[in-house]
């Protein structure tokens, strides 16, 4: 029975590139792991590009979503602050002055506020 390597997994993580091409022309074993290495690998870089442009379609779809959903908010907020605030836009413009009776305190005849006694 032959004596199989088990060196390709510890070379090829400590190893310089050099030294591990080296005992891969050397060793059938480790040949045969590398080449089904490399095969992984092959596969993985074709995927690879199947996997990003998923992802950044999903992506462009969060961010679409996360515009228009800022836009309905604004939105209406803007339109809620507007409906809410229509009779005191009217009614109260740049320079005007508020008095005791427009703000609903009882007031006498000179516009004095009117204390009971």
């Amino acid at each position: 029975m032959e004596n199989k390597c088990s060196k390709y997994e510890e070379l090829f993580i400590t190893a310089s590139k050099d030294e591990l091409e080296k005992h891969i022309q050397e060793c059938e074993t480790c040949k045969a792991e590398h080449e089904t290495q490399q095969k992984v690998s092959n596969l993985l870089d074709e995927v690879k590009m199947y996997y990003y442009s998923k992802r950044k379609k999903r992506i462009a779809r969060l961010r679409a979503a996360c515009a228009i959903m800022f836009m309905v908010f604004s939105l209406a907020s803007v339109g809620g602050f507007a409906i809410t605030n229509d009779d005191v836009l009217d009614t109260l413009k740049y320079g005007d002055t508020l008095s005791a009776e427009d703000l609903g305190f009882p007031v006498d005849s000179d516009g004095l506020l009117m204390v009971d006694e």
